[in-house]
């Protein structure tokens, strides 16, 4: 009875938890939809286009370091709901100064590094409460679920956006967002309960940059993580040919209409979501890093495909793969580091996966986006997917990383 019951807490308090973030995330992905539609639409400029891109990534790049020694110095619960009051607090003021009639490119740039900077403090503290909210055997399972309900409401938000965008004024969509963050901080205040971690509840005798190097020592020490995060940033810079060129070879090889460039956003989105239930129910391999070598040369094949295959139907169903494996990738290594890392520590290692994820397919642009002015997309997209196979390749004989990927003897004695 007693453990039900523990059960049924763990599963509400879950519920709970990504129930406020799904909701978080839908009114802010509605704002920077539109943001991004108004500033296409009303400059139609290539330098605006890249100035949004640099606002939007770097500020998380530079806070994320901090935002992971915060995450381990303080209430996670509390950085999660500081990180929404930051994004909803710059959208009240981008509404008061629209209604001004201070529509300024600049303050629409502004208003995108301060939300990501909400989301550079915010993902370090997800990343590490999770595992004090759900059991270590269901970390997997929900850590895909949590990637597809993400990948419902990415598929969702641009296209109520884009509508709303039609019919609705700019401050009308803003205020969705300032709604949709107000409900998430209510749910995780008033319903959410999830204690203080030990280092957060003792006094802190070390300062911020002592605790950053003690961070960046641990990972030095912890030869897993560190090759875990150099096969994350070679897959992340190799993948960015299939992140932001598609639409461009698209365009280029297929045809411009406006219902293929749809299509092929559609098919990524909906393989996410088929991906994030399939290892929400599956699990995975039973050695993680399995899983994630599967995920990173299915990504390579696939891309390699979409260079060579000139058939579009087959290229939409190849994205759609790509964005099937994509689960496979996120939620084992995700759960390897809630599993692995001490939890002292969880907060400062997902800030430095967070700087990956922020800088690496950027960088990439800037090495393959001059390239596609000057060959074929075909080509870079083959060579990336032969790129990305011989990284899987690597991981999936990296001895150190097996070793960290095992189950723990109790998890293979029940299966």
């Amino acid at each position: 009875m007693i453990k039900n019951m523990k059960y049924e807490k763990w599963q509400r308090q879950t519920a709970l938890f990504l129930g406020s973030q799904t909701i978080s995330l839908f009114g802010s992905s509605l704002v920077q939809y539109a943001i991004f539609w108004y500033l296409t639409l009303e400059t139609q400029s290539g330098v605006i286009m890249t100035l949004s891109t640099i606002f939007g990534f770097l500020p998380t790049f530079f806070i994320s370091p901090f935002a992971g020694v915060w995450a381990d110095r303080y209430n996670r619960k509390r950085l999660i709901v500081l990180s929404d009051g930051i994004t909803a607090l710059s959208t009240l003021v981008l509404v008061l100064l629209f209604l001004a009639g201070q529509r300024s490119i600049w303050i629409l740039l502004a208003t995108s590094a301060i939300r990501a900077i909400g989301a550079g403090i915010q993902m370090p503290a997800v990343g590490a409460i999770l595992p004090q909210i759900v059991p270590e055997k269901e970390l997997t399972r929900i850590n895909g679920l949590n990637g597809s309900i993400q990948a419902v409401v990415m598929l969702v938000s641009p296209m109520i956006s884009g509508a709303l965008y039609q019919f609705a004024p700019m401050e009308g969509i803003f205020m969705i967002d300032i709604v949709t963050a107000a409900l998430a901080i209510a749910i995780m205040v008033f319903l959410l309960k999830v204690p203080t971690h030990e280092k957060a509840s003792q006094e802190q005798v070390s300062n911020y940059l002592q605790d950053m190097k003690l961070g960046f020592r641990y990972i030095q020490n912890h030869a897993f993580i560190k090759r875990l995060f150099l096969y994350f940033s070679l897959a992340f810079l190799m993948a960015a040919p299939v992140s932001f060129l598609s639409p461009l070879q698209v365009a280029r090889s297929f045809g411009d209409d406006v219902w293929r460039l749809t299509a092929i956003e559609i098919a990524f989105s909906i393989g996410m979501i088929g991906g994030g239930l399939w290892i929400a129910s599956w699990g995975g391999f039973k050695n993680r890093i399995h899983s994630i070598a599967f995920a990173i040369g299915a990504m390579g094949l696939c891309t390699f495909g979409m260079g060579v295959i000139p058939n579009f139907w087959i290229y939409l169903f190849l994205m759609g793969l790509v964005g099937l494996v994509i689960p496979l990738l996120n939620a084992p290594s995700m759960t390897l580091l809630q599993e692995k890392v001490e939890e002292d520590f969880l907060g400062r290692v997902f800030g430095v996966q967070s700087m990956v994820a922020s800088s690496m397919m950027p960088l990439g642009m800037l090495i393959f986006g001059p390239l596609a002015d000057r060959m074929a997309i075909e080509i870079l997209m083959a060579v990336s997917g032969v790129f990305l196979m011989v990284v899987a390749f690597f991981a999936i004989r990296d001895r150190v990383l097996l070793e960290a990927g095992k189950p723990e003897p109790s998890d293979t004695g029940k299966e």
